[in-house]
């Protein structure tokens, strides 16, 4: 008989139970900056130096590239700055024309001059131009030249030059530490060079075309087509327009005496004060040109005189600064060239008191004068045209005049002190022979 399993009551159904749950659990650990840079430049030496061990060759290359490009981008900075020419003095009108522009401008000490450009001065207008070599290029007034030559490289010969379109130039040359080096100035179809430690002038008339170069120090070559022409000290060289260049001597230039350069002369009404100038006599002179002017460039001439003898005394100056200068001329009329330059300062005495200076002692160490004294702090003394440099912050001071020649000398002190006060002394010293 078939039975039958019998079935369970019904009943509710138990929930599902809830799924299982695994927790996770993280452990960290902080690690600074440091720690990872160091790491890293680990990581990165080990990779180099496997790179090293398996392509030593390739190593290699990499380095002489960085190392030659270092090289090459120094030399080229240098290179820049070594070819440019920068002007040192300019007064009145000068303008700059650079190679690459077609506008005039005005120049300025931060005006650097490259190969091609060109420079004009004005009726007024003086420029002095410095090449990286040491060579000076002195622009006189209603000049045009071009920067003609400009090579320079490190330990080998430097070639400057500029050309006169028209106009004059005065070119003077240092020792250069290269030797071979050159620098020149180009006339027409004429060249002067120079040597070192030499001085020459240079002009061309605009209307003539003919030119003429004057050398004062030192000795030059001026050369057209196959001429050549030895120059040596005041010789001169006429180049005309048609025929030879021709050579003669020249007058030599005025030694200044007085007043000594740098030296402050003091007077109670400037005005009406007689400065005297003196220079030594030059042989077959017979005349003298003094200029006076308040610019180094002598744009701005205050007085002039022309004597037979070697001084003259000038008066109807105003208290301040000013340069000063002798032409010689003989009874050809021909010129020398321009002396040396020398400075003096008209002082006009102090209204307040008299300022304190005290020379203590002079003593004799060789053929110089040791002097010891007292001033003021804060004053400016001069003695025997040098100025004091070390004047201590008692007022003390200590000086050593330059070598003096045997024989009897008077030395000048002359001080000024904050509130306009002078004071003058002097002190006469004998020197052995």
């Amino acid at each position: 008989m078939p039975t039958q399993t019998p079935s369970e009551p019904n009943r509710p159904m138990e929930p599902a139970a809830p799924p299982k749950i695994h927790r996770v659990e993280v452990e960290w650990h902080a690690v600074t900056y440091k720690t990872v840079i160091i790491y890293g430049l680990l990581v990165a030496a080990i990779v180099l130096a496997g790179t090293f061990i398996v392509f030593p060759n390739l190593y290699s290359a990499v380095t002489h590239k960085i190392s030659t490009a270092i090289a090459n981008n120094d030399s080229d900075n240098a290179s820049a700055s070594q070819t440019q020419a920068k002007f040192v003095n300019l007064d009145g009108r000068v303008q700059v024309k650079k190679v690459n522009s077609v506008q005039w401008v005005d120049a300025d000490y931060r005006t650097s001059l490259d190969k091609g450009d060109l420079v004009q001065t004005g009726t007024d207008g003086y420029a002095r131009v410095t090449f990286a070599d040491g060579t000076n290029y002195t622009v006189k007034p209603g000049t045009l030249i071009t920067v003609e030559e400009n090579a320079m490289a490190s330990n080998r010969p430097t070639s400057v030059a500029v050309r006169i379109n028209t106009g004059a130039v005065d070119l003077s040359t240092p020792n250069w530490a290269s030797p071979g080096s050159k620098a020149a100035v180009s006339v027409e179809d004429a060249k002067a060079e120079l040597r070192p430690n030499s001085r020459a002038a240079v002009k061309l008339d605009k209307d003539t075309k003919e030119s003429e170069v004057v050398v004062s120090t030192g000795s030059a070559q001026v050369q057209r087509g196959q001429e050549q022409v030895e120059l040596t000290q005041y010789q001169k060289a006429n180049i005309p327009m048609a025929g030879s260049i021709s050579k003669s001597d020249v007058l030599a230039p005025p030694d200044l005496l007085e007043p000594i350069n740098l030296t402050p002369i003091i007077a109670e009404n400037p005005r009406t004060t007689a400065v005297h100038f003196e220079w030594k006599p030059v042989q077959d002179a017979a005349s003298y040109s003094l200029r006076i002017s308040t610019t180094t460039m002598f744009t701005k001439i205050v007085k002039e005189a022309k004597v037979s003898g070697t001084s003259v005394d000038i008066s109807g100056l105003d208290a301040g600064d000013y340069f000063w200068n002798v032409t010689a001329t003989s009874a050809k009329k021909l010129s020398s060239d321009v002396s040396e330059t020398y400075k003096f300062t008209l002082v006009a005495q102090g209204k307040a008191q008299d300022m304190l200076l005290e020379i203590q002692s002079t003593q004799l160490v060789g053929h110089a004068v040791e002097i010891t004294g007292r001033t003021e702090p804060g004053a400016a003394l001069i003695i025997n045209g040098q100025p004091v440099p070390n004047i201590a912050k008692d007022g003390t001071f200590r000086h050593f005049t330059e070598p003096l020649l045997p024989g009897e000398h008077t030395i000048v002190v002359i001080g000024q002190n904050r509130r306009g006060g002078t004071a003058k002394q002097q002190v006469s010293v004998v020197v052995p022979k």
